[in-house]
């Protein structure tokens, strides 16, 4: 039962609605993909080497870890409500700057400090969390994510359609009109959550001991990174595989990248309909069981002979369907380890999944280099969903010697 007033739309006095949150926890994900397609373009502009305009991933996926360390804290801290706007006016000023920079340097500056709408991911589920008790806070970050779903579906196709039309700079300007509008609804919509507000950093940091001294939070922690890593080692590869491999141009490029989304939506809806009834256990080990059922059919079409842009990026939407069932209640059960420090835990949680896809990301991409077609990202993938199922048989084992203690 949730312990907050019903969320009314554009009014702060209650909880924010689900709507807002989908699109707060939306941006974070289209600031992610929506340039993807643009990154040729970008590094002819620039006259940078790809491998120098990939850290617009890599090191920017680095950056949201750290931040997501911090968000959490000063959230538990100060609050949702303040924590959230101000990260969003910092990302309209970046924005900005990536729009007008002129160097390879300048650009990549300000690539860095767009990570700050990180906030936006990490808060939505802190609050949904204060809102509800676990399994029912795994089914309601099942439904804002499959909304958010749509974001990643779509982005890359609108970035690349802007690339086209007006070349890769309108692609950060439009950046710039969504941070804007997105500031104005929180102001309007997203009343505190927070019941806790107020708790010192020292009070805080007494108390990590006791939600890091829990094998649980590290198992939940560890399967959504490595789930959430093939996904990561996706976007840090693709873009290559489809224009060098496949020799996609720009707009297909975005269309291809957009694909893991349409399995992402599904198995967030899946998530929001059965987590209550099946537990969050059992969905992480479905999701963890199909990424692998999937990506090891791909590399079995792979070296049967098989190729082609259509079949690798087919194969690809098991990713998303694995991490729309995984995520939301790994989520779920790591942040309700200690729920006292849930915007901690979401922030560290998330800092762990992303940190962990930052370095996929940067392994993928050089490692597709060497000439060995997609072979090499599709390896990076697999391993990864076998190491997220790794770590949830871990969970069940410590939940089950729990109930039996």
């Amino acid at each position: 039962m949730s312990t907050h007033p019903p969320a009314r739309f554009l009014d702060r006095t209650t909880p924010p609605h689900i709507i807002t949150l989908v699109l707060l926890a939306g941006v974070s994900a289209m600031n992610m993909s929506v340039f993807l397609p643009s990154l040729p373009s970008i590094s002819e502009d620039l006259n940078a080497e790809y491998g120098v305009v990939q850290l617009s991933v890599s090191a920017y996926l680095a950056c949201t870890a750290v931040l997501q360390v911090l968000i959490g804290p000063i959230s538990d801290k100060l609050g949702r409500r303040p924590v959230m706007i101000v990260a969003l006016g910092v990302f309209v000023l970046a924005s900005l700057g990536c729009y007008f920079a002129q160097t390879i340097e300048v650009f990549l500056f300000f690539r860095m400090l767009q990570a700050v709408v990180a906030v936006g991911m990490v808060l939505s589920r802190a609050i949904v969390r204060d809102m509800f008790p676990q399994n029912e806070a795994a089914s309601m970050i099942g439904y804002v994510t499959m909304g958010m779903s749509l974001v990643p579906m779509i982005a890359p196709s609108i970035g690349g359609a802007l690339d086209t039309l007006f070349g890769w700079r309108a692609t950060f300007l439009f950046l710039v009109f969504v941070g804007l509008g997105l500031m104005w609804l929180a102001w309007r919509d997203q009343g505190e959550t927070n019941s806790t507000a107020g708790m010192s950093f020292r009070e805080q940091v007494i108390e990590y001991p006791e939600l890091f001294r829990s094998p649980r939070f590290w198992g939940y922690a560890w399967a959504a990174a490595f789930s959430s890593g093939t996904f990561f080692a996706f976007l840090g590869g693709a873009p290559y595989v489809a224009t060098e491999v496949y020799n996609q141009p720009v707009a297909m490029t975005g269309f291809f990248l957009g694909m893991p989304a349409i399995g992402y939506a599904f198995g967030n809806f899946l998530s929001g309909r059965f987590s209550v009834r099946k537990g969050i256990n059992w969905m992480i080990m479905a999701g963890c069981i199909l990424q692998m059922l999937g990506l090891g059919a791909s590399l079995a079409v792979g070296y049967a002979g098989f190729s082609g842009a259509w079949l690798f990026f087919g194969f690809v939407t098991f990713v998303g369907l694995g991490n729309g069932l995984v995520l939301p209640n790994a989520n779920a059960g790591l942040l309700s380890v200690r729920p006292h420090l849930a915007g901690t835990a979401s922030g560290i949680g998330g800092a762990i999944m992303i940190g962990g896809g930052a370095v996929l990301a940067a392994y993928a991409g050089a490692m597709l280099e060497g000439g060995n077609g997609a072979f090499p990202l599709k390896w990076i993938m697999f391993l990864s969903s076998v190491a997220a199922f790794g770590c949830i048989l871990y969970v069940l084992y410590r939940t089950r010697a729990i109930q039996e203690s």
